[in-house]
This record gives structure tokens, C-alpha cells and sequence, in this order.
């Protein structure tokens, strides 16, 4: 999830404005964990669905050869 969407329950304001130190050091967590922290585990899982039929289609690719 990112963090523009989040609302803190510490002072009911947008997590991206970090109006209050709670805001602040969760917007400064989810900004460390890097391009694949802010996507869901659907997204995750069918992303690893399609580097695994890639991966078959290359092999197979390879047999006809």
C-alpha cells in the first residue's frame, strides 16, 4: 500500500503530509522497503505467476531447437 492513501490514527491526517511524528516515521518506512514494498501480495504472487510461465515458455523454446 503507499503511503499517499494511508490516514494516521495519531492524528487523522494524511500519512503523506507527516504532520506529526508518527506520520513522519511511517512515511520514512514505507519509503525505505523500496519498489516492491508498496505492492499487495496479489499483485506479488501474480507477478511470480508470470516470471514462472516465462521462464516454461523459454525452456520449451529451447527444446524445439
Amino acid at each position: 500500500m503507499t503511503f499517499d492513501r494511508l490516514v494516521c490514527a495519531n492524528c487523522a491526517g494524511p500519512v503523506s503530509e507527516g504532520r506529526c511524528r508518527v506520520c513522519r516515521a511511517n512515511r520514512q518506512r514505507l519509503e525505505q522497503e523500496g519498489p516492491l514494498g508498496g505492492l499487495s501480495p496479489v499483485a506479488l504472487l501474480t507477478l511470480l505467476v508470470v516470471l514462472i510461465a516465462a521462464v516454461a515458455l523459454v525452456a520449451v523454446g529451447h527444446q524445439t531447437a
